[in-house]
């Protein structure tokens, strides 16, 4: 998998917001494709190659984490404290996708090490401008870090 081909990994349990994400980054020419997480166990079992996720290469990661805040099994706070908790997960871009308003949690995802916090737009024309330009920025404009090496190899 070429640096190009690694995905947008989007944390979401509301298939109605998933399916919004996924029509506005179509409609705001974002092509690199998007794997669906729906609650915060499966963004790190997705992350770490683990339970249904096992067969993944587990040093492929994707280029950014759009991540929900109230999520199932684990929220997203909890996720973004275990990838920065990770060597090979710490300085993987996540941003924070969120309809929340809440203080404690801007806070809480500045604190936790969030690169971004973005809150949903509500109308559906400012929801594709903030994708297209959440895309232009991560996947076009942002310098990535170094990938981390697989473990047992030397980088």
């Amino acid at each position: 998998m070429t640096g190009s081909e690694r995905p947008i990994l989007l944390v979401e349990d509301n298939p109605d917001d998933v399916d919004l994400t996924l029509r506005a980054f179509k409609r705001a020419g974002i092509t690199r494709p998007v794997e669906v997480a729906r609650d915060g166990v499966e963004a790190l079992d997705y992350l770490f190659a683990q339970g249904t996720f096992a067969g993944r290469a587990g040093h492929q990661l994707p280029v950014v984490v759009l991540l929900d805040l109230k999520l199932p099994r684990m929220d997203g706070h909890e996720v973004l404290r275990r990838i920065r908790a990770d060597a090979r997960t710490r300085l993987l871009p996540v941003v924070i996708l969120t309809s929340s308003v809440e203080e404690t949690d801007l806070m809480r995802g500045y604190g936790g090490g969030c690169n971004s916090y973005v809150r949903k737009p509500v109308s559906y024309t400012e929801f594709v401008e903030a994708a297209r330009q959440l895309g232009l920025y991560w996947l076009v404009l942002n310098h990535e870090a170094p990938p981390v090496p697989p473990p047992g190899t030397r980088g």
